[in-house]
């Protein structure tokens, strides 16, 4: 009897270490994936078209509320090179509620975030949901898709 408990312990101890070690790979793989979409918000508003080239591929799909057209990545590009152009600059950004989902190589963002802008001498915010999708790719995330919609 006391030999079962001891395998019972051995395989519960086995397997509770084996949790604890994917936990910690997947907090690590959900930190770099945070940092990449980031990246990705405040490469756009930087006007950082050679950034956004490298994680925002070419097959992306942007749906915004309020707005007909879908974007793609020459559409991204151009806007996140425009609204720098303009003098626009980023003064806050955060997601105040983000939840991650994993299936394989992908995974969903899905956020509230805070968006404060300036331009000239005019300040703006923008609170919203982002649905943000991401594929591993290459050694990094990528971020082929999302949809925004803005609340006042």
């Amino acid at each position: 009897m006391k030999r079962k408990w001891m395998e019972v312990i051995i395989i519960t101890a086995f397997v509770t270490t084996l949790s604890a070690g994917n936990s910690s790979a997947q907090k690590q793989n959900d930190d770099q994936l945070l940092q990449a979409r980031e990246t990705v918000w405040r490469a756009w508003f930087a006007g950082d078209t050679k950034t956004l080239e490298k994680l925002v591929p070419p097959e992306t799909i942007v749906m915004s509320g309020g707005e007909d057209k879908w974007k793609h990545q020459a559409d991204v590009l151009r806007t996140a090179a425009e609204f720098h152009a303009q003098g626009g600059k980023l003064v806050r950004l955060e997601f105040p509620r983000t939840e991650v989902q994993h299936f394989g190589d992908v995974a969903i963002i899905w956020s509230s975030y805070v968006v404060e802008t300036e331009s000239g001498d005019k300040r703006s915010s923008d609170f919203g949901r982002v649905t943000e999708i991401f594929v591993w790719q290459h050694g990094r995330w990528t971020n082929p898709g999302w949809h925004t919609d803005a609340t006042k």
